[in-house]
C-alpha cells in the first residue's frame, strides 16, 4: 500500500549516478577482516543513528525525510520531516544512549523539544499528517489528498515515543514531565475515529479538505500491525476486537497455507492478489517495538512469519532466478527503496535488480548470519556505498548504479534491529508497556 502512494511522489526525482566515489573515509570502510563482527555492528549502528542526532531537522528535533549529499531536493522542501522515520528516530536516540555515542542528558533534551513541537503541530483527530514542515508544525501534503491524518505515520510515531516513555522512568521532575507529555500525546489520537463511522476497519487516511476520498482502508497482511494493536491499546479511543478480526484479519481469509522457497507463508500479503511475499520492510516496521518472539494470536505465530519472510527473501536472491549480477549469499534483500526508475517496492515478483541495504540489514534478528555477510561485504568490498550516515539507500551492481541519498524509514529500522538482535532492548522497552499489553490482551494475543 505504501509504495502506491510514495511512487507518484518520489518517481520524478530520481536519476541515478553511474559514478565511483573520489574519496573513501577510513572509518567507513573494512580494510581487512580483522574487525569484530561487534565492532562492525558499532560502527553502522553509530553511522545509521547519527542521521537522527546530527542530521535531524533543526528547529523540530525530528527526523528529516530524506538527507541528499549532493543537496538537491526535487520531491519536497529540504525541511520536510517524516512522522514515521521520526518515530524510528526516537527509538534509534535510544539505542545511541545505550552505545555511549549519546548522553542521557543530551537525549533527554532532544526529546523534550520534540515532544513539545509534536504536541504544537498540526492534527487531525488526534493524528499527525505524514509529513510535516519542521520550522512551522504544518501539514506539508504527502500527495493532493494526502494533507490530513495519517494513522498509520501515526502509529509508527507512537510505537518511538512509547518506548521512550519506558526508557525515562527516572525520578527526576524532567524525565516525569516527559513521560507525562507523551502519554498526552497517546491519549489525544482518535484511533477508533479512523474506522469511518464505525465500520469493522481502520482507514490510512483522512483529510479536513478531502474527507475519506483516499479511500483506503487497512487489512492485512502488511506493515500495520502495530497500528491496530496501538489501537486497541488506547486508554481513552480504543477499537473493538472486532474491527482488528473483520477488518486487518478479514474475518480469517488473512491465514495462507501456501509456501515459497519451502517456507510457511504464514499469511497472505495482499500487496495485490498474487504476490506471495511483500518487501521487507513488512517484517521490520511494526517489529521494532513488538517482539516477535513467542507473539501468537488465532491467525499467526509472528516469529515464524517474520522469520520466513527475510528467509525467502535470501533465497530468491540465491536462486537468483533473473540472473542480476551480485545477488548471492553475501549481497540479498529487496524492499521499498529509491531505484533506478523511482521509487520502488522491490520484492520476490518486482525486482529490477536493486538491493537497499536496509533489507538485509534491519532482518539482523530474523538471519543473523546471512546478514553479517551482507554487512561485512558492503563495508569491505563495496567502499562506494558507504557514507556518512551508513550504507546508502540502494544500488544495482547490474546497472553499476548507486545515489547518495538517505531515506530516514529505511536507515532507521537498521540500529534498531541490529539491536534488538544484540540485546532485545527495544522489544524489552516496548513490551513491558502496559497499555501495549492491555491491547494484545484485548485482541487476543499471546506474548
Amino acid at each position: 500500500m505504501r509504495n502506491f502512494l510514495l511512487i507518484s511522489i518520489l518517481s520524478l526525482a530520481l536519476f541515478g549516478c553511474n559514478k565511483q566515489k573520489e574519496e573513501t573515509t577510513t572509518d567507513t570502510v573494512v580494510e581487512d577482516n580483522f574487525i569484530s563482527d561487534d565492532a562492525l555492528l558499532d560502527r553502522i549502528q553509530e553511522q545509521t543513528i547519527n542521521y537522527f542526532w546530527e542530521g535531524a531537522e533543526p528547529s523540530s528535533g525530528l527526523a528529516l525525510e530524506r538527507i541528499h549529499m549532493d543537496n538537491v531536493y526535487l520531491e519536497s522542501p529540504k525541511t520536510t520531516v517524516t512522522t514515521g522515520g521520526s518515530g524510528f528516530g526516537l527509538m534509534a536516540i535510544l539505542v545511541g544512549i545505550e552505545r555511549g555515542f549519546i548522553s542521557r542528558e543530551a537525549a533527554l533534551l532532544r526529546f523534550q523539544k520534540i515532544v513539545d513541537f509534536l504536541d504544537k503541530a498540526d492534527r487531525f483527530h488526534g493524528a499527525w499528517p505524514h509529513w510535516i514542515n519542521g520550522e512551522t508544525g504544518k501539514v506539508q501534503p504527502f500527495s493532493e489528498k494526502d494533507n490530513g491524518g495519517d494513522l498509520v505515520e501515526t502509529a509508527f510515531l507512537i510505537q518511538g515515543l512509547l518506548t521512550v516513555s519506558e526508557y525515562f522512568d527516572g525520578n527526576t521532575v524532567e524525565e516525569k514531565e516527559l513521560v507525562s507529555k507523551i502519554d498526552n500525546l497517546y491519549r489525544t489520537v482518535e484511533w477508533d475515529w479512523y474506522t469511518k463511522n464505525g465500520e469493522d476497519v481502520l482507514y490510512w487516511h483522512w483529510s479536513p479538505e478531502y474527507g475519506w476520498d483516499m479511500n483506503l482502508p487497512v487489512q492485512g497482511y502488511n506493515e500495520c500491525l502495530i497500528m491496530y494493536v496501538l489501537a486497541a491499546a488506547s486508554p481513552t479511543h480504543p477499537i473493538k476486537k472486532s474491527v482488528y478480526e473483520q477488518g486487518w484479519a478479514k474475518n480469517g481469509a488473512i491465514v495462507s497455507n501456501k509456501t515459497y522457497y519451502d517456507e510457511n507463508i504464514v499469511l497472505n500479503y495482499f500487496y495485490n492478489d498474487t504476490d506471495l511475499v511483500g518487501p521487507l520492510f513488512w517484517a521490520h516496521y511494526s517489529y521494532l517495538g513488538l517482539d516477535p518472539r513467542n507473539l501468537s494470536d488465532q491467525y499467526a505465530n509472528y516469529w515464524t512469519l517474520t522469520q520466513n519472510q527475510a528467509k525467502i527473501h535470501y533465497k530468491y536472491a540465491v536462486d537468483n532466478p533473473l540472473n542480476f549480477k551480485g545477488y548471492g549469499e553475501d549481497l540479498w534483500g529487496l524492499t521499498s527503496s529509491y531505484s533506478i526508475d523511482g521509487y520502488h517496492g522491490h520484492r520476490p515478483g518486482d525486482d529490477l535488480g536493486v538491493i537497499s541495504p536496509t533489507a538485509a540489514l534491519s532482518s539482523f534478528p530474523y538471519t543473523p548470519n546471512e546478514s553479517m555477510n551482507v554487512l561485512r561485504n558492503i563495508y569491505k568490498n563495496h567502499d562506494s556505498l558507504v557514507g556518512k550516515y551508513g550504507p546508502y539507500d540502494a544500488f544495482s551492481l547490474e546497472d553499476n548504479w548507486y545515489i547518495e541519498k538517505y531515506l530516514a524509514i529505511d536507515q532507521g529500522p537498521i540500529p534498531i534491529m541490529i539491536e534488538n538482535h544484540r540485546t532485545g532492548l527495544l522489544w524489552r522497552l516496548f513490551m513491558k508497556n502496559s497499555d501495549v499489553q492491555n491491547g494484545l490482551d484485548a485482541l487476543g494475543f499471546t506474548y
